[in-house]
């Protein structure tokens, strides 16, 4: 494993591995915020020094040194990622870019690219010698973890607040999690997460954390891949609780590291209006989170009123000169529709990134951009019977 340390995105406060793997919540212990890995990136270019490397078909393992993994004996997937990266023409000129590619994720075993954080995190509760997994969700994390957990024998518990589409607990129950429907909104299912792995010692805390962080990573390394290495102008995803934002830009800083691309493209991330608090702090320049209570919007899967990574995709979108955007339900709707109708089946969480595309047509024209398709539509077809 290449991991050096980890380091807070509040305070600076830095961890070794073996002190931050044996905290029941991996928070920062001094402030509170969350934390974030740091490579040797040194070691890993020396691993990856190879013209296979770049050969090889994009898969989610082949990226393993970047993962905080050593033994590849023991690496548990159900086939998650590779996932096709569609361009359509039509879609293309909708938005004005010179190219306009949907990273496909709903093609993911369970539907959505939370299946990449969980192979990993699957893989670190084994490793750890935990038998039980825990996990807050509005639907496609819990849904993923629960498939996960289920294929390697191991119980899960999911805690849901009450907005999560029926047929995203459905999904997670046909996996024999138990499904903990929370009265209140995402923070208040986080809360009684966090506290469960408090007082159970045999149990392993999954979501939106490091691990499942460096898992996301993968995202960026396939595009990177499938573009032959060639870097787009921006790439743009939903902000729920901002880890797949910060996942990719992770990715493109570390290709940049090792020495494989040279940039990094602007990352644009995208809120619903009735919650966007990551959007708001980057409007203002305020690097502060202000929580929104009690979101509702169309898009639940990015109704993260207080996301716990909401600091690193401020700092995404800052340190690549990116942009924040907020859309409305009805533009995300409309762009679910339009999506479909063109062959490409999203929920509503899943348009939200071609929806803030829309919006800023002017400012992608004549560019190479990626929008994030998220979660398949067949998770939550509002509107659609």
């Amino acid at each position: 494993m290449y991991v050096k340390f980890f380091r807070c995105f509040r305070c600076g406060e830095t961890y070794l591995p073996k002190d931050v793997v044996s905290l029941p919540v991996m928070r920062c212990q001094k402030c509170g915020s969350a934390i974030d890995a740091e490579y040797d990136y040194d070691s890993i270019r020396k691993e990856i020094l190879s013209d296979s490397f770049r050969r090889d078909a994009p898969t989610h393992w082949k990226y393993w040194p970047f993962l905080p993994v050593s033994d590849l004996s023991s690496l548990v997937t159900l086939g998650e990622g590779a996932t096709p990266l569609l361009t359509q023409p039509l879609l293309t000129e909708s938005t004005r870019a010179s190219k306009l590619y949907i990273k496909y994720e709903a093609q993911n075993p369970t539907g959505s690219f939370k299946d990449r954080g969980s192979s990993l995190e699957i893989t670190k509760t084994l490793q750890f010698g935990k038998n039980k997994v825990v996990v807050a969700s509005t639907g496609n994390m819990g849904a993923s973890i629960a498939a996960y957990a289920a294929f390697t024998g191991i119980e899960c518990v999911v805690f849901v607040p009450d907005i999560a589409a029926h047929a995203k607990i459905a999904q997670i129950r046909a996996h024999g999690a138990d499904v903990q429907v929370i009265d209140g909104d995402y923070s208040v299912a986080i809360k009684a997460a966090e506290d469960y792995v408090r007082t159970h010692s045999d149990s392993f805390l999954t979501g939106d954390y490091p691990w499942r962080c460096e898992g996301t990573k993968t995202v960026g390394f396939e595009i990177l891949d499938q573009l032959y290495w060639k870097v787009p102008d921006y790439v743009i995803a939903p902000i729920g609780n901002g880890t797949l934002l910060w996942s990719l830009f992770e990715a493109f800083r570390e290709m940049v590291c090792v020495g494989i691309t040279e940039s990094i493209p602007r990352i644009a991330g995208v809120q619903a209006e009735n919650c966007n608090p990551v959007v708001k702090a980057w409007e203002s320049s305020a690097p502060t989170i202000e929580p929104v209570a009690d979101p509702e919007t169309i898009a639940t899967a990015i109704a993260c009123g207080n996301p716990i990574d909401g600091l690193a995709a401020f700092k995404a979108i800052q340190d690549s000169n990116g942009i924040g955007i907020t859309v409305n339900d009805s533009e995300i709707l409309d762009a679910r529709d339009t999506l479909a109708r063109h062959g490409i089946l999203v929920e509503p969480s899943g348009a939200v990134s071609y929806a803030g595309a829309c919006k800023v047509r002017d400012t992608l024209a004549g560019k190479i951009v990626v929008c994030i398709a998220t979660g398949h539509g067949l998770k939550d077809m509002y509107g659609w019977f």
